[in-house]
C-alpha cells in the first residue's frame, strides 16, 4: 500500500499570473480606481508591481498612508474595475493550468486555489472560466482572519481546512510573485514552485524563496512526482 503520509497531497495554486492569465488587467484595474479618486496613478504603480500577490487593501492602506476609509473607498473602485475587465472577456487560463489542476487531482492530490483579491473578484473569475467546480477549495484573505500574502495564512488555512496532509512539509506553493514565495517559506511548505507566467522573474522568485522555479504551472505534476521519486 502506497504511504499517503509521505506523498505532498495538498497544492495551493495562486491564481492572478499563476493559473489565470489577466494580462496586465491587476495594473489596469490599480490605474482605474486611482483615477476615480482623483489620484495620480503614476505615483502608485512601481509599489503596486513589487507588491504583487499581497492583499489589495494591505496595498491601498500603504498607499493611502493608513488612511482606513480612503484605502477602502479605493479597494472598492479597484474590485469594481478588475470586474469589468473580466466581465468583458479579458481573462484566460494560463496554458495547460486547468490539465495541470487535472492531472494533480489525478495524482490523488488536494488542489487549492487562493488569490489576494477579494471573495466577489475572485468569484467573478471563477465563474468567467468556469472553474467553480475545478479545485475542491478557493481562499481568499477574508478566509484566513484578513492576512494575505506574504503572511502565510492562506496556505495554512488550506492546510487546516482540508486536511490533505499531516505534515506541513508535506504541501506545495506555486505562485508567480515574490509574496507568493514568502507565504510558502513562512508556512514550512516543502516545495516553494515559482512560475514565469506572472508578475516577477526567476531572480526575484529565487531571493524570495523559491525551491524551484518553473516555466509555468504546466510542470508542476511532474515535478512533483520527480521530488517525491
Amino acid at each position: 500500500m502506497v504511504n499517503t503520509v509521505q506523498k505532498n497531497n495538498l497544492v495551493v495554486l495562486d491564481m492572478a499570473g499563476t493559473t489565470v492569465a489577466d494580462g496586465g488587467l491587476v495594473e489596469q484595474a490599480f490605474t482605474a480606481a486611482a483615477e476615480r479618486l482623483g489620484e495620480d496613478p503614476a505615483t502608485m504603480i512601481d509599489y503596486v508591481r513589487a507588491t504583487m500577490g499581497e492583499s489589495k487593501i494591505s496595498v491601498f492602506r500603504h498607499l493611502f498612508g493608513g488612511d482606513e476609509s480612503r484605502a477602502q473607498e479605493a479597494n472598492l473602485a479597484f474590485e469594481a474595475a478588475y470586474g469589468e475587465l473580466v466581465a468583458g472577456g479579458l481573462v484566460a487560463p494560463v496554458p495547460g493550468a486547468a490539465d495541470a489542476i487535472a492531472a494533480l487531482r489525478d495524482q490523488g492530490r488536494t488542489v487549492v486555489l487562493t488569490t489576494g483579491f477579494a471573495r466577489v473578484t475572485q468569484d467573478a473569475i471563477l465563474d468567467a472560466l468556469g472553474w467553480r467546480d475545478l479545485v475542491e477549495l478557493t481562499l481568499c484573505p477574508a478566509d484566513a482572519g484578513g492576512r494575505g500574502r506574504p503572511y502565510p495564512d492562506l496556505v495554512l488555512a488550506a492546510f487546516l481546512r482540508t486536511g490533505a496532509v499531516d505534515d506541513v512539509r508535506r504541501t506545495v506553493v506555486a505562485g508567480d510573485t515574490s509574496y507568493d514565495m514568502l507565504s510558502g517559506v513562512r508556512s514550512g511548505a516543502g516545495i516553494v514552485a515559482g512560475v514565469l507566467t506572472g508578475a516577477h522573474d526567476g531572480t526575484a522568485l529565487t531571493e524570495h524563496g523559491a525551491t524551484h522555479v518553473l516555466a509555468s504551472v504546466a510542470e508542476l505534476p511532474r515535478l512533483i512526482q520527480e521530488y517525491e521519486a
